[in-house]
């Protein structure tokens, strides 16, 4: 009896011990299963926007995006040129409305073309104010003396967006001076086309 009594203690431990260990892994299993939560970042990218304009009288704007582009307004007639005589033409660019970035314009050679453009020479200046003749002064961009169809290297001026950006930005106003040389023949003509080339800062 003694040793059915004790067979059953022991039997009665194992039980207690199995279901104490099944109520451990229980606890165990309960313990592992965590809450679980993330974070997101979503990043939304839009490209800005880039537009220079340009004005043949300061005061309206617009796009010039492809040769021949604007007709400069020389105030005294090119078409009737003589030996010595020298034309003048006022333009202005500006950063339009919406632009999100300032810009450094290169000014390009002119791309020339007619059997007058060997005896005209040119010079480009940066005024402070709209407006070209005789009188006109400022930063001097293109020295006078300069070939019509030379090549230029370095010619530069920068541009400022508008602040707000909705507004368009400070223009920046150009002089063109163009003299006829010693050369010129009768009936002779030409044209030269400027490429103003604009990069944003940015």
């Amino acid at each position: 009896m003694k040793d059915q009594a004790t067979r059953s203690q022991s039997r009665g431990k194992v039980r207690a011990l199995l279901a104490g260990g099944l109520v451990l892994g229980v606890g165990a299993t309960v313990v592992l299963a965590a809450w679980n939560d993330s974070e997101f970042g979503t990043g939304t990218f839009t490209a800005g926007s880039f537009n220079l304009q340009g004005s043949t009288n300061g005061t309206a704007y617009s796009d010039h995006a492809a040769a021949p582009g604007a007709t400069l307004p020389f105030t005294v007639n090119p078409s009737n040129l003589a030996p010595g005589d020298t034309v003048y033409a006022p333009f202005a660019v500006r950063l339009a409305a919406n632009t999100s970035t300032g810009a450094t314009v290169t000014v390009n050679g002119a791309t020339a073309g007619g059997s007058s453009i060997a005896n005209l020479t040119y010079e480009l200046i940066q005024p402070t104010a709209f407006g070209c003749d005789a009188s006109t002064t400022g930063t001097g961009l293109v020295t006078a003396g300069t070939a019509l169809d030379g090549t230029l290297s370095g010619v530069t001026f920068n541009l400022d967006a508008g602040s707000p950006v909705t507004d368009p930005g400070d223009p920046v106003f150009l002089c063109f001076k163009v003299t006829a040389g010693a050369g010129l023949v009768q009936g002779q003509s030409g044209t030269a086309t400027w490429e103003l080339s604009a990069a944003s800062t940015s």
